[in-house]
């Protein structure tokens, strides 16, 4: 019944956050942008108490059921062991905890986090790898195989199905990272098991040290065990040594595979603080026990789910595609409103590209910065900033983009348009133009004689910085190749207007 309930949960968390990442008409935030609010790292760093102490309680209570329920670089993992235990069952061993590896890595993250090492410390982060690999190995196949019914639906002159493109010329290093993230997540999963989980995983060891103390426990019933290792060999994490009847709830995970190989019993989940029992000690095994330890797990995770938010107003990105643009060289790096500042969003993000797959103007990307590599920041090649679009502030979990209203969003200065007179087709190409001016949304832009004492002179933009709330929409439409003939420079903090 263990086994059975954490697979359920697991599925339905693992199915709601891949679909999430994976998704680009934005619906299933609608429904699933809860969940990765209810991951340790991005709670913490949030600063949501009540998930915090939630996770806490859970761990004390439960042991570390958050690895193989909630994280889903933790489930994904099982995903491996379980198709590599396809080919060789009974394969795994016990091994003793290698403090020399996990507790020097975690003190690594820490120090990484509180220094602003952004790359190191997202490069660890747990539910950071897994958005790496959802946005940027899944969601093209996912997007590959959605053109692809839409091809045939086109066909059938349906249009139950929509073709999609995503240019992502600033995306390779962080793809390169993220396939070598999951190769070796892969294999060390499909070999060993828990491996990376348990030692390199800094969320892993902060909470391996609450589970030693959880009040639910795998425990030994050494009368009834007969030394036969089926435990220690389907253990994942390593952790069970069936030679001492012991178990590391440092790294246990609490998956109820050692419970569903033993063929003799000698296993169970219960409460207590000695890890071994005795067959005359007095035990509670009646079925209603066991209902009441399903119903306390499942409840656990069903009560740390949050409501999910109401729809809003879908958008489709709605302008065509402008080609063979070259982002411009800004001194300060755009950063979407919600973050308040560049430094709030380089305290608090862990470049999980959650935001990323979430923006459907293709606006915000990875950073090519070597510091903060993985950190989106804004670029308007292939759209810009539409102002009654808030979807990065409703899926960020850590803070970086804190939740913002249209209004809101709408008065909030994240920059100032600039004019480069040497690029304009105006005076470069002898041509009307006004684009940037008729498509501005706050009027921060408009027409004035390139002479002005000469009326009859070509008209060229000037900028109302003090209006401009630098959205993007006058660089993103500028018809000037290939440099914009006005570019958005980034503010370190953003105003109210």
């Amino acid at each position: 019944m263990l086994r059975k309930i954490r697979i359920i949960l697991a599925a339905v968390m693992m199915i709601g956050i891949t679909w999430l990442f994976v998704d680009f008409t934005g619906t299933a935030r609608h429904w699933f942008a809860w969940m990765p609010k209810l991951q340790f790292l991005e709670a913490v760093l949030a600063l949501n108490v009540a998930v915090i102490i939630g996770l806490v309680v859970l761990t004390l209570v439960f042991g570390r059921i958050y690895c193989s329920v909630i994280c889903p670089l933790g489930i994904m993992q099982d995903i491996f062991g379980w198709l590599g235990k396809k080919q060789k069952k009974n394969r795994y061993t016990y091994s003793k905890e290698m403090k020399w590896l996990r507790y020097p890595v975690l003190v690594l993250f820490i120090i990484a986090l509180v220094a602003g090492i952004g790359t190191l410390f997202q490069l660890l982060a747990p539910y950071s790898a897994f958005g790496r690999i959802a946005t940027y190995l899944l969601q093209p196949v996912w997007i590959a195989g959605n053109n692809v019914l839409a091809s045939i639906a086109e066909h059938y002159d349906s249009y139950a199905f929509y073709h999609v493109s995503k240019d992502v010329p600033n995306y390779y290093v962080v793809t390169i990272i993220a396939v070598w993230t999951w190769a070796i997540v892969a294999a060390l999963a499909w070999k060993y098991g828990r491996t990376y989980c348990n030692t390199v995983c800094p969320v892993g060891t902060f909470l391996s040290f609450f589970s030693r103390f959880s009040w639910l426990k795998i425990k030994f019933d050494v009368d009834k065990c007969k030394n036969c290792s089926l435990c220690t060999k389907n253990c994942k994490a390593s952790c069970i040594d069936f030679k001492t009847h012991s178990v590391d709830y440092s790294r246990c995970v609490v998956c109820g595979d050692c419970i569903e190989s033993c063929k003799f019993g000698a296993l169970r989940y219960s409460r207590g603080s000695s890890e071994t029992s005795k067959t005359s000690e007095t035990r509670d095994t009646s079925p209603e026990s066991d209902s009441r330890r399903s119903f306390l797990l499942s409840s656990a995770m069903l009560t740390t789910a949050a409501i999910a938010q109401q729809k809003e107003k879908m958008m489709d990105g709605g302008l065509a595609e402008i080609a063979d643009k070259v982002a411009p060289e800004r001194q300060t790096p755009l950063t979407p409103p919600g973050s308040r500042s560049r430094a709030n969003m380089e305290k608090h993000c862990t470049g999980c590209q959650l935001c990323v797959s979430e923006c459907p103007n293709e606006v915000l990307r990875p950073s090519n910065d070597l510091m903060h590599l993985m950190m989106p920041v804004m670029s308007y090649e292939n759209g810009y900033c539409r102002p009654e679009c808030t979807r990065c502030s409703q899926v960020c979990p850590a803070g970086a983009i804190l939740p913002i209203a249209a209004e809101d969003k709408a008065s909030t200065q994240i920059g100032h348009a600039v004019w480069i007179k040497k690029n304009c087709v105006v005076l470069t190409d002898e041509v009307e133009c006004g684009n940037c001016a008729t498509h501005c949304p706050v009027g921060a832009i408009e027409m004035v004689p390139s002479d002005p004492d000469n009326e009859e002179s070509p008209y060229v933009p000037a900028v109302n910085e003090a209006r401009c709330i630098g959205c993007g929409a006058c660089e993103n439409l500028c018809p000037a190749r290939p440099h914009s003939a006005i570019y958005v420079e980034g503010h370190e903090v953003h105003k109210e207007l």
